[in-house]
């Protein structure tokens, strides 16, 4: 395991990613992909609400977040966790045709958002280029 207070941030699997997706199947299709390339994947949610109370227990480096879900959307949750945590990097999850909800998530904070359906090479560039800005 790595001691979190003494991160070092060249390897990829001292990055913690916080998955939050109301679907079974991409949150595993999105597990596959952290862990195959030393990602750790730090927790799970499956509605807002959740996400944001383990965003807070978390301190997760990065946070997927689907916009569509029960109980509390995905732009709800980013704007929360956002008002939490001005540093936070979200990556918002998106249907193709939800273009008019990606850019309020990217006004509303997000740093980049990945279409449904997922694409490996497409996840994993846009994840390093989010973590990449990191301080």
């Amino acid at each position: 395991m790595t001691d979190i207070d003494n991160k070092d941030k060249n390897s990829n699997s001292d990055y913690r990613i916080l998955i939050v997706d109301d679907s079974a199947f991409v949150i595993k299709q999105l597990q596959q992909i952290f862990v195959s390339r030393q990602y750790t994947v730090a927790g799970v949610a499956e509605n807002g609400h959740d996400a944001l109370r383990l965003y807070k227990e978390l301190k997760p480096d990065l946070v997927t977040m689907d916009i569509t879900m029960p109980k509390m959307d995905g732009i709800t949750a980013l704007t929360e966790i956002v008002s939490y945590d001005k540093d936070a990097k979200v990556i918002m999850i998106s249907a193709l045709g939800k273009e008019d909800m990606v850019k309020k998530a990217l006004l509303a904070g997000a740093k980049n958002y990945i279409t449904k359906p997922l694409d490996r090479k497409k996840v994993l560039e846009r994840v390093a280029s989010v973590l990449s800005k990191s301080k």
